[in-house]
């Protein structure tokens, strides 16, 4: 069964970075769009970025500005966040997800989630 387990989150001071990894299982994700979304407290959730697991399209939210970037390492089956310039509004529980191609970034047509990792930037 398709099993997504994030890590990586923590405290970082306001203009730090911090690289997320969500170790994926249960499929060969080939046919696979892979996507990063985050909670933050008050708000709802919100798309991040998202990557076909073998081709390399990727879309990124505008609140990005590419600060973010997502990537896949395929020998150990892990998709990455690397979150540069962070500000205290990227303060989120943010999620891995999973879903047939293409990707999207809508929350709702992903079947697959991880648990979740926090992250909190401190100003």
């Amino acid at each position: 069964q398709v099993r997504l387990v994030e890590s990586g989150g923590g405290l970082v001071q306001a203009g730090g970075s911090l690289t997320l990894s969500c170790a994926v299982s249960g499929s060969t994700f080939t046919t696979y769009a892979m996507a990063w979304f985050r909670q933050a407290p008050g708000k709802e959730r919100e798309f991040v970025a998202a990557v076909h697991w073998l081709a390399s399209k990727a879309y990124y939210a505008y609140f990005t500005e590419g600060r973010f970037t997502i990537s896949r390492d395929y020998a150990k089956m892990v998709v990455e966040l690397q979150m540069n310039n962070l500000n205290v509004e990227d303060t989120a529980v943010y999620y891995c997800a999973a879903k047939g191609l293409p990707y999207s970034d809508d929350e709702s047509k992903y079947p697959y989630w991880g648990q979740g990792t926090q992250v909190t930037v401190s100003s």
